[in-house]
């Protein structure tokens, strides 16, 4: 086995050895001495990479413009940062995810290895950083407490896609069970207790509906975060930035990812404000919200399959005990439930941390980093699991539907309009006392004809709004 290389890099704190071939150098060394925490590095999250190289190459361009940069210099910045953004040197990013300082860590990670590629570019060695300097032109008039957030929320508008493309086929899939499901009836149900009736199509359709309402809401959300505060550099007052940087570094993100970021009106104040962060963990927690509903709602209507409601079958996906023969669990359900709980403690965590910022800076944004982008991923995850996995392949058991809503004291609820409330609940207690049913005791008692009754337990008269019928 060959002797690992190494080369002697020196900052603030003095020398400290550097794998040879890293690209990285000294103050990412000492990032991952330091920070051994999540076990997550920014190489896990592939689009904090490329968002941050997005960032530097805006800056270098923008500098190039204004004169603050040689221009071979800036264009060997540039060229290094579209590498990144093709996905090139990944692996180079090996800083934990949660660390202090407040993101220079990251930061510093990111212009450490453009510099070195950009070294490369020009004909130099790695950590020949008199030609180009991680900190005096990759980080030209910037700030970790600028480019930081600004790769955060460019991360989160570029992840937002996937999220909302796995939320709009998961809806559709409802969808499609609902038109499925729809002459299918069966009692819905408040409280745990028999309602009245309606149909399994019009359940999924509920479910469908509900969910597509948070592709609007993340919208809404994740389009707050095109306001950057490029330019800003330390607290927002702009030092060591040349005038119009601020301007030109938004525009200059705009041209190169298509999106419409601007630059925030009032630098100092956008610098430690994390509220619209705060707002898009929200949405991710609403929607987290909804899915564990939906989840408990699936895993209690297929609870038996002899001993519970067997409204519907979930996919059986795995043997569900070591001990109990032919058990099946809902492990489908189980699994969103869970990664739903997460995005409820990663949403308080958010809060907390945003409300821990101090004066002009919020030291707290890399666990919002970490939180955000973990809720992202997870739920990304769980809902294309859920939906191939569990909802594409559910079935109803229309019989067995059908049958406990014939059987059930809820359909008494459609008597109201005909003999009235008191003679309705006077039915619903003989049908409990007795265990006959509502059907069977109207006709004993002479209340309604077979004709009438029919009439009014038609399913169409309770699945809707409808003109009470004359009979």
């Amino acid at each position: 086995m060959s002797e690992k290389k190494f080369r002697l890099e020196s900052d603030l704190l003095g020398e400290l050895q550097v794998p040879a071939d890293a690209y990285y150098g000294v103050q990412t060394q000492r990032a991952i001495n330091n920070y051994k925490i999540s076990g997550k590095t920014m190489s896990d999250y592939p689009e904090y990479v490329i968002s941050m190289a997005y960032v530097k190459w805006a800056a270098a361009a923008a500098n190039k413009e204004l004169g603050a940069l040689e221009p071979k210099i800036a264009d060997a910045i540039c060229a290094a940062c579209k590498e990144l953004t093709e996905g090139k040197m990944q692996d180079q990013f090996p800083v934990d995810m949660v660390q202090g300082g407040a993101g220079t860590s990251v930061n510093m990670n990111a212009n450490e290895v453009i510099a070195n590629r950009a070294l490369e570019i020009l004909g130099h060695k790695k950590s020949e950083y008199q030609f180009c300097s991680p900190n005096d032109h990759v980080n030209c008039a910037q700030s970790t407490n600028d480019a930081y957030p600004t790769a955060l929320q460019y991360t989160i508008l570029r992840m937002n896609r996937h999220l909302e493309e796995a939320l709009k086929q998961l809806v559709a899939s409802f969808r499609k069970k609902g038109k499925e499901f729809k002459n299918v009836i069966k009692m819905g149900r408040t409280q745990l207790q028999d309602a009245v009736p309606m149909t399994s199509g019009q359940e999924f359709e509920a479910f469908a509906d509900n969910l597509e309402e948070e592709i609007a809401n993340l919208e809404y959300n994740v389009n707050l975060l095109t306001s950057i505060n490029m330019g800003g550099t330390a607290i927002g007052t702009g030092l060591n930035a040349v005038p119009g940087f601020a301007e030109l570094c938004a525009k200059k993100m705009s041209e190169l990812t298509g999106e419409n970021f601007v630059s925030a009106p009032n630098l100092v104040e956008a610098t430690p404000d994390t509220g619209d962060l705060v707002s898009y963990s929200g949405a991710l927690k609403r929607l987290a919200v909804k899915l564990s509903k939906i989840s408990n709602d699936l895993r209690l209507m297929a609870s038996g399959p002899r001993c519970g409601l067997f409204e519907i079958n979930l996919p059986p996906m795995a043997p569900g005990s070591s001990i109990m023969p032919g058990k099946v669990n809902p492990v489908i359900p189980e699994i969103t439930n869970q990664v739903c709980f997460k995005v409820f403690g990663n949403d308080t965590t958010v809060n907390f941390a945003a409300e821990a910022g101090q004066l002009q800076l919020n030291v707290m944004e890399p666990i919002i980093v970490e939180c955000i982008l973990e809720s992202m991923t997870w739920l990304t995850n769980v809902m294309h699991t859920l939906r191939s996995k569990c909802i594409e392949g559910i079935t109803v058991n229309k019989e067995h539907c059908e049958a406990m809503v014939k059987n059930s004291i809820g359909i008494v609820t459609a008597l109201n309009p005909y003999i009235g409330y008191k003679n309705s609940t006077k039915i619903a207690k003989e049908a409990l006392k007795t265990g006959g049913s509502i059907y069977n005791i109207v006709l004993e008692q002479g209340i309604l004809t077979k004709e009438e009754i029919d009439k009014i337990l038609d399913p169409e008269n309770m699945l809707a709004a409808h003109k009470v019928p004359q009979l």
